[in-house]
This record gives structure tokens, C-alpha cells and sequence, in this order.
């Protein structure tokens, strides 16, 4: 249950983000309301899962869900280039976040 609690915890992670962008600067109400609960919740789920998977396994797994999806997000719906280095890039990051799992 920790590990489905943290996944989701890093999806979150990506939510919270572009909510941050979406805010500008937290100068627009819905998508700060937006950003504060998906930071809440992702933070929660967080605290949650490194009582049972280690810190630097969760913590890895959580910030690499969430960079993986954040970036795919900008590439895919705000149209942020799309370029083989950095599909590496995140293709390498995805196979850290299997390898923390793997290795756990």
C-alpha cells in the first residue's frame, strides 16, 4: 500500500506544479486553492510512505514521478520542446525511479 500511496503521491507532485505555473506568481485564486491541496495531499502521502519504504527510496521515487511527469506535461500540453536529449534525459530519471523500486 505504501508504494501505491507514493506513486500517487508523485503524480501529485506533478499536479501541485503546473498548478504553481498556473497561478502566476499566486496571483490567480482557483489554481493557488489548487496547488496549496495538491501540495497537501502529495506531502501527506509522502510522510506516509517513508514509514515503510526508506527515505532516500521513497524521496528518489517521489521527485522523479514528479519530474518525469512535470516535464511531460509541459512537452505535451504547454508545448515545451520536444528533443531526443531530453527524452533521455527523462527516460534516464525512469530508470533510477525502476531501479530504487527494483533495488528496494
Amino acid at each position: 500500500m505504501a508504494w501505491v500511496i507514493l506513486i500517487l503521491s508523485g503524480v501529485l507532485e506533478t499536479v501541485w506544479a503546473t498548478a504553481l505555473d498556473a497561478s502566476r506568481n499566486f496571483s490567480r485564486l482557483w489554481p493557488s486553492l489548487f496547488f496549496v491541496g495538491a501540495l497537501i495531499l502529495s506531502m501527506t502521502g509522502l510522510s506516509y510512505a517513508v514509514t515503510h519504504i526508506p527515505l532516500g527510496t521513497a524521496y528518489g521515487v517521489w521527485v522523479g514521478i514528479g519530474a518525469v511527469g512535470t516535464a511531460a506535461y509541459g512537452m505535451v500540453v504547454l508545448h515545451e520542446p520536444v528533443t531526443a536529449a531530453r527524452l533521455v534525459c527523462l527516460l534516464l530519471i525512469i530508470a533510477g525511479v525502476v531501479g530504487l523500486k527494483v533495488l528496494h
